[in-house]
């Protein structure tokens, strides 16, 4: 058995295990008696959509949002692209497009609320006195901050017109039914996407006490902005959500349940760390990398043959001059450094919805010889890691990972397998 095939089979299983139809399926509210309007969010928010409609024997109208290249046909809502991570003007007019579907409704429409992770990009509304400009200093001084995903969600649902729940708000009297496909670590509905139609309990004091405590810098307006009342955000007692529902249908724990099962199909133990593992990148890989060194020497604390299965979103930290690549790539940077030599070992870091920051691969593949290889081909691990370049690391080698958009999003997929050496 080649052990990437492998790695990659397990992906593949971990992804199938978030197949929208597969999820909606069982959960489908009843119809109501007037409209049923749908708004899906996120970078699998069309493949959500085109499922639910083929679910749903009924009309529906509505608008999905989705990034840029993730689009899939949807046979009566209109599918509109925006830019991902950082906002653009296409997802400024995207947000107005899913305000306007949701706009004179009555206590007898439904709103289903099809959500996903990249949805708080994809959506900007900057609130009264901020501009398109505004969101984007902020999205991109929260993503270079090395903050978590939560305390990020935290920060910018205080500055928007629609995170926050305030969508679901401006649905009122119709009731809200969200179906939601996590990607954030611990799986909180209110913070994937920035929460669009679930409230939170993280208030505007908690979110400035997140900026002050971690030294995160934002623009001199957006302080301003979060420093004033109207940038609170309406809590989960608020009666207009009275009538709402709130499912989670896919995670990551979901999808690492289903990979551990083809592992022991395989005839090796599967071990999950954990599907809410957070942290710097290059850091997460290096622990990995001293359990499976433990593994590889010591037979602890699993015994070979065995396959490490983690989730979760680990951050990067960029500096003045970022290179490219994303989470995973520096993940198994950090991972390939600390396996350097050893045989038996062969892992895949991916995010699961096929894009692993700003270039097109999901991610890659490491081992022992990952660093030797790169050296062979006259270029110095340690200059990647200076530039901030892993996809380039891996590129040079070829073992860069690049399904392709997947159409779902839970997160980050981590699996090691650990063989004994040779």
């Amino acid at each position: 058995m080649d052990d990437r095939a492998f790695l990659t089979g397990l992906f593949e299983t971990a992804v199938a295990a978030a197949d929208p139809k597969r999820a909606l399926a069982p959960v489908l509210p009843e119809k109501p008696k007037g409209r049923t309007v749908v708004v899906a969010l996120g970078k699998g928010a069309a493949q959500l959509a085109a499922a639910f409609e083929e679910l749903w024997d009924a009309p529906v109208e509505g608008v999905v949002v989705t990034r840029y290249g993730y689009a899939a046909p949807c046979r009566h809502l209109p599918v509109l692209e925006a830019a991902h991570p950082v906002p653009d003007a296409a997802g400024e007019k995207a947000a107005q497009a899913v305000f306007d579907a949701v706009t004179g409704l009555t206590e007898d429409d439904l709103v289903v609320a099809l959500v996903c992770g990249g949805g708080s990009a994809l959506l900007p509304a900057p609130p009264e006195g901020l501009t398109l400009e505004d969101e984007q200093a902020l999205n991109k001084a929260l993503l270079t901050s090395g903050a978590p995903i939560g305390v990020m969600n935290a920060i910018r649902k205080h500055v928007s017109r629609i995170k926050g729940g305030r969508l679901a708000a401006a649905c009122a009297p119709a009731r809200v039914v969200s179906f939601v496909v996590s990607d954030v670590p611990g799986d909180d509905p209110a913070q994937v996407a920035s929460g669009p139609t679930v409230p939170d309990s993280v208030t505007r004091d908690h979110a400035l006490a997140l900026i002050r405590t971690r030294g995160i810098r934002l623009p001199e307006r957006i302080m301003a902005h979060i420093e004033g009342e109207s940038a609170s955000a309406p809590g989960p007692d608020d009666p207009v959500f009275a009538r709402n529902a709130v499912k989670v249908i896919a995670s990551a724990r979901l999808s690492l349940e289903a990979a551990a099962e083809q592992v022991r199909a395989a005839g090796f133990e599967a071990a999950i760390l954990s599907d809410a593992i957070e942290g710097e990148a290059a850091d997460v890989g290096a622990v990995h990398a001293a359990i499976a060194r433990e593994v590889v020497l010591r037979d602890r604390p699993f015994t070979k043959p065995v396959v490490i299965l983690s989730g979760g979103e680990t951050t990067v930290t960029l500096g003045d001059t970022p290179g490219r690549g994303g989470r995973n790539t520096a993940f198994l940077l950090g991972f390939a450094e600390g396996i350097e030599g050893l045989e038996g070992i062969t892992a895949l870091a991916a995010d699961t919805d096929g894009i692993d920051g700003s270039e097109d691969n999901a991610g890659a593949f490491a081992d022992g010889g990952t660093l030797a290889r790169i050296r062979e081909n006259g270029q110095d691990p340690r200059q990647f890691v200076q530039d901030q370049d892993p996809y380039g690391a891996f590129d040079v080698i070829g073992d860069i990972f690049a399904p392709g958009p997947t159409g779902t999003n839970v997160n980050d997929f981590r699996a090691i397998l650990i063989r004994a050496p040779q």
